[in-house]
C-alpha cells in the first residue's frame, strides 16, 4: 500500500535548548523565517503524504494554531497591499482536513507516543518523522525513501553514515545485504562501543513502519529512561517482518541541540534566495576577526 500518512511526535519538552524551550515549543524555534517543524512538514508533503498526525502535549498549542489560519493577520496583510507575505502564509497552510491533533498526555515515550496515532493511522503503513532533524535534501529524505519502500515494501529506517570515531554516540545498524542506497539489515544497537559496531550508518529520525508495530507498543515493556521505546518494538518486529535501511542523499541537522540547531541555521541562511549572500558576508567577517585575535 501506498504511504499517504505520517506521524510526527512534538510532544516532547525540549529540555536539550532550554531555557529557550521554556516558553516556546521546540519544534517552533525559528530556523531563518520560519519554524523548525515546518521544513519537516514540508518534505512529508513532498513525499506524497496526504494527512499529518501531530502527537501533542502541554503547552504544544502554539503548533496546531501556526499551521491554522489567522484570519485578522491575513485581512490586515491583504489590506496593506503585502501579498507577497500573504502568499507565504498561504504556502505553509495544511489543506482543510489534512491534519489531525492527538494528546500524548503523559511523557511516556516515544513508543508511547506513536501508539497514541494508531487510530488515526488504521491498517496501513505509515511514516514517522522526529520533529527534532531537518534533512535537507532534493528529493526529500522522505521522498526518497517512499519510491524505495513502493518497490520493496516492509519497514524502512533512515540511516546516515557518520565518522567511525563517533559511533558509540548514534544507534546503527546491522547491515546484511546492500543493493544501492537500499541495505537489508538484521538489528539494531545502541550506542556501541566502536570495535563492537556493526556498522557507522545511524537511525537519523526518519521511518516507514507496518502497522502491525501498533499492537507490539501495546503491549511493549518500558526500556531506556523507564520509558516505551519505538526501537524495541521494532526489534520485535523484524523478527516477523522484512526490515530495511536507506542511505539517504541529504545532509541532517539535529535540532534538538544547541550545536545542531545553530548549524541548521547558518546552513540555511547560506542557502537563503534572499540572504545568502549577506550572510556568506557575515561568516567571512566572522572568520577573519575570529583569525586576528587569533593572530
Amino acid at each position: 500500500m501506498r504511504v499517504k500518512k505520517a506521524v510526527l511526535p512534538v510532544a516532547g519538552l525540549g529540555t536539550r535548548v532550554l531555557p529557550a524551550t521554556k516558553a516556546i515549543p521546540k519544534e517552533m524555534l525559528p530556523v531563518i523565517d520560519r519554524p523548525a517543524i515546518q521544513y519537516v512538514v514540508d518534505e512529508a508533503l513532498e513525499a506524497g503524504i496526504e494527512h499529518i498526525v501531530f502527537v501533542t502535549g502541554r503547552n504544544k498549542g502554539a503548533i496546531e494554531d501556526y499551521f491554522d489560519r489567522a484570519y485578522e493577520l491575513e485581512a490586515t496583510l491583504l489590506q496593506k497591499g503585502k501579498t507577497d507575505v500573504l502568499a507565504a502564509l498561504d504556502a505553509q497552510a495544511l489543506p482543510a482536513g489534512a491534519s489531525s491533533f492527538v494528546r500524548q498526555q503523559a511523557p511516556l515515550g516515544l513508543g508511547h507516543a506513536i501508539w497514541c496515532a494508531r487510530d488515526l493511522i488504521g491498517p496501513e503503513p505509515f511514516a514517522v518523522l522526529l520533529p527534532d532533524v531537518i534533512i535537507k535534501g532534493r528529493p526529500s529524505a522522505l521522498a526518497q525513501m517512499v519510491a524505495a519502500h513502493s518497490q520493496v515494501g516492509g519497514n524502512m529506517i533512515a540511516v546516515d553514515p557518520v565518522p567511525e570515531a563517533r559511533v558509540s554516540s548514534y544507534g546503527v545498524i546491522a547491515p546484511v545485504k546492500r543493493e544501492g542506497r537500499l541495505i537489508e539489515m538484521s538489528g539494531m544497537v545502541e550506542k556501541p562501543p566502536r570495535a563492537e559496531a556493526p556498522s557507522n550508518l545511524a537511525i537519523t529520525g526518519r521511518y516507514i513502519l507496518q502497522p502491525d508495530i501498533f499492537a507490539l507498543l501495546a503491549d511493549q515493556a518500558t526500556g531506556a529512561g523507564g520509558e516505551i521505546q519505538l526501537t524495541d518494538a521494532m526489534a520485535r518486529l523484524m523478527r516477523q517482518q522484512a526490515f530495511y535501511a536507506y542511505e539517504f542523499d541529504g545532509h541532517p541537522y539535529d535540532c534538538g541541540s544547541k550545536a545542531g540547531y545553530f548549524e541548521a541555521v547558518l546552513a540555511h541562511a547560506l542557502d537563503h534566495e534572499d540572504i545568502g549572500d549577506a550572510a556568506r558576508a557575515l561568516v567571512a567577517a566572522a572568520a577573519g576577526a575570529a583569525a586576528s585575535a587569533a593572530g
